[in-house]
């Protein structure tokens, strides 16, 4: 028997875990093995994975770090759980996306930049006389890179005349100058320039080309005494106005105003052009002087990476012949070092992507595998990954090369702890660990921990149903089209000219490996096309940032429960209002805390923790709100209910139901209805804006555009959401669904399939048509995917 407490011993022993629904469980989990861990959305299996054991891990990591050095870093806090025995090192790669600016890249996440910095630096050639350049001269994103004119942005924003006058028959008057300001402001702009002497009344072409100019581009700003034409209603003094051309109007709007509607309208009237001194580089000229294998650095940063690869090895081997001096030894290592990096991110089906591509316009699914792909190369070993659902958003092609990379983790001598849905992942694992039986309240507690082919005796996993299901696929009668609604041509991104018919009253899913042109296509689909009355898209961002934002004041519902509140014969005794059962306003809620709940305390060398408020005790609210109650419950204990207690308590409130059970009908019953914002993933915020969207009650046709709905969901809530989507294509709406799960993809009625690759290798349609006519379809890289399911 081995003693937990030795070194040797080969599992990680968690025992007692209290993290948020987990029922202080106790389980072991063999080390140096590919193990998932599975269950319902909300079942408790990221809290046991990231909460518990990421969390002890990295904890017991900084008690080894400086306590000064502690402090820079983000620190997760101590999890709650008894004790944790084996536990090596962990490195986590999760889902969540920091806000990216244009200025991230594909090189900067994977550092690929960087090394193609220091190649350029060391051993770029250099033109005769001039002096080496640091690494950071080759980044837009230094003061000693960026191109001066457009700060290493690449582009430069400017007016034209075309794009502030659009309309030239129209006098000043009439409004000619679209990009004023409307109202006042803009009639105020107006009277300034007929006190200055021009013809306001004149059609704007007839004016002479000079006035024309100095209206619009002029940077002066003269002050004139304006005499307002009078109305009869009302006395108008004289004023002093300044006049403001219509490109700085425009300039100070786009850069200063905090509004966004503002900055958009500005953003109508400019002209978006490469940079004229840089060329779109985003580089200083002697940067740009220095070359590498015959190619400047913008210019190998625009290559794909498979080709990219390809000219430094051509490179090398033209340099072999040569003589070997210092300056070509730096040469090989670096370059070298370079394809080395690149070599795994090609592995994971990214090759297509070039290091200038924006983070930005990268899937979720993307920019994890680029995180693993740094990792692999990092070459760690005795060290637990801990990865959430690196499956998301990829095709089932790219899933084949997925297993393969954590098969590699794992032989280099790592265990790899994996969060995931997908079937086929947890086939391909060594040990499950199945939490539920349920969500929230319902789950938390571990079904099984073992080897994957001795689930299928657990009757209570979900998993097991789905994961051992031997049943024929069920015959769906495919619906008849009402009409057709056409997309493009479009040419964005890697799509050419591509045209696509999305029939309406039906469900479409759209379909192709990552990077062949999905998401570009359905983001062409907008209000303004024939056939489209209203247009709903459910994407997944936050339903808000702070944890302010929740469940119940996101779906309004909260505006009832308040309403409900103050209808009580003690709100009304007490003068409550609807205000004072608010926690964001002062008036009902606690002062201390300011209606947080709780107060962060700062520990200078340990990270801050946040304890329940020392005067409302986490209820959010001061004794006198909390003295009113209906049915016998405050409003904090309200906030405090889940979703599907809640739909009991309220069941007379016709409103409030009607919005629980739109919540349930999606599946997120175990939520608690004052659960912050911050604490739901991607796939339960998308689920909400559909709940919100559900309850308004049908107002007519309704297109339906969801971006991977099944993102994050096991696939029991599959199940859930996809009977909530094919209830609306009943009730005579159409749905579009951007989807990478072939069980949802065969119970379409209509397939769009994109590729045959992904980037250069996609961006056009490879079949379209039935699911059964499309998983016959030739260079399809879904149809043999596709088979499968509807066998």
């Amino acid at each position: 028997m081995y003693d937990p407490h030795s070194p040797h011993d080969p599992y990680v022993r968690v025992r007692g875990a209290r993290e948020h629904n987990l029922k202080g469980v106790d389980v072991d989990i063999p080390r140096d093995v590919l193990a998932v861990f599975t269950g319902v959305s909300g079942s408790g299996k990221s809290s046991l994975a990231f909460g518990t054991v990421y969390a002890e891990a990295q904890r017991r990591y900084f008690e080894s770090v400086a306590p000064y050095a502690r402090r820079l870093i983000h620190q997760v806090g101590a999890p709650k759980v008894g004790e944790i025995t084996g536990l090596p090192p962990a490195v986590s790669l999760q889902q969540q996306r920091s806000a990216p600016t244009s200025r991230s890249s594909v090189g900067t996440v994977t550092n690929l930049s960087n090394s193609l910095r220091m190649l350029f630096s060391r051993a770029g050639d250099y033109p005769p006389g001039a002096r080496r350049l640091d690494s950071d001269a080759f980044s837009a994103n230094t003061a000693a890179g960026a191109c001066p004119e457009c700060h290493g942005l690449g582009r430069v924003h400017r007016t034209t005349e075309e794009s502030l006058v659009p309309d030239a028959s129209l006098s000043i008057r009439e409004g000619a100058v679209a990009a004023w300001p409307g109202a006042w402001q803009g009639k105020n702009l107006r009277d300034i320039l007929d006190a200055l002497g021009y013809d306001v009344d004149r059609p704007w072409r007839e004016l002479p080309a000079e006035q024309r100019a100095w209206i619009l581009f002029t940077d002066e700003q003269p002050v004139v005494t304006v005499h307002p034409v009078r109305d009869a209603e009302r006395i108008q003094r004289p004023y002093q106005g300044t006049y403001m051309s219509a490109r700085r109007y425009v300039m100070k709007t786009f850069s200063d105003s905090r509004s966004a509607t503002l900055r958009a309208r500005a953003e109508r009237f400019l002209t978006s052009a490469p940079c004229p001194a840089c060329g779109g580089s985003r580089l200083r000229p002697e940067a740009l002087a220095v070359t590498f294998a015959g190619r400047t650095i913008a210019e190998l940063a625009a290559l794909p990476l498979t080709e990219l690869a390809e000219s430094l090895v051509t490179h090398e081997e033209h340099d072999a012949h040569d003589a070997h001096d210092a300056h070509d030894e730096t040469s090989r290592v670096l370059t070298e070092d370079l394809k080395a990096r690149i070599d795994p991110v090609v592995e994971l089906g990214l090759g297509y992507l070039s290091l200038d591509r924006a983070t930005p316009t990268l899937s979720a699914g993307e920019l994890q595998r680029l995180r693993l792909a740094t990792q692999l190369r990092s070459g760690l070993f005795g060290v637990v990954y801990v990865l959430d659902e690196p499956s998301a958003g990829l095709h089932p092609a790219d899933t084949e090369a997925l297993l393969t990379v954590l098969a590699r983790l794992k032989a280099a001598g790592n265990s790899v702890f994996v969060v995931e849905h997908h079937l086929d992942v947890v086939r391909g694992a060594d040990w499950v660990v199945d939490v539920g039986p349920r969500a929230g309240d319902h789950g938390g507690r571990v079904l099984h921990s073992g080897p994957v082919a001795e689930l299928e005796g657990v009757a209570e996993s979900a998993t097991a149903r789905f994961l051992f299901d031997r049943s024929p696929a069920l015959e769906r009668q495919v619906r008849t089209a009402r009409g057709q609604l056409k997309v493009g041509p479009v040419t964005r991104h890697n799509l050419r000219g591509v045209t696509a018919e999305f029939p309406l009253g039906v469900l479409t899913a759209v379909t192709g490996v990552s990077g062949s042109g999905k998401s570009t296509l359905i983001g062409e689909i907008t209000e303004d096309l024939p056939g489209v009355r209203r247009l709903v898209s459910v994407d997944q961002k936050p339903i808000g940032r702070t944890p302010r934002s929740n469940l119940a004041t996101y779906t309004g519902l909260f505006d009832v429960v308040r309403k409900v509140f103050a209808a009580t014969d003690e709100a009304r005794q007490r003068g409550f209002g609807v205000g004072r059962f608010s926690f964001n306003v002062a008036g009902g809620r606690c002062e201390t805390c300011q209606g947080e709940g709780y107060v962060t305390v700062e520990l200078l060398f340990l990270p801050s923790t946040y304890s329940p408020c020392p005067d409302c005790g986490g209820a959010r609210y001061n004794p006198e709100t909390l003295q009113v109650t209906y049915q016998g419950r405050n409003i904090a204990q309200v906030l405090d209910l889940t979703v599907e207690a809640a739909a009991d308590f309220f069941a007379d409130t016709p409103a409030v139901a009607r919005s629980l059970a739109a919540l349930l009908d999606v599946g997120l019953g175990y939520l608690r209805l004052g659960q912050p914002a911050t604490e739901l993933s991607g796939g339960e915020a998308q689920r909400i804006k559909l709940a919100s969207e559900l309850q308004r009650g049908r107002r007519g046709h309704t297109l339906y555009l969801l971006d991977e709905p099944t993102t994050g969901l096991h696939p029991a809530d599959v199940e859930v959401l996809m009977r909530q989507l094919h209830g609306l294509v009943d009730a005579g709406h159409t749905v579009v669904v951007v989807e990478h799960d072939m069980a949802v993809v065969a119970g379409a009625d209509r397939v769009i399939d994109l590729g045959p690759g992904g980037g250069d290798q996609g961006g056009r349609i490879v079949a379209a048509g039935t699911p059964r006519e499309v998983a016959r379809a030739e260079g399809s890289a879904t149809a043999t995917y596709l088979a499968r399911a509807l066998r």
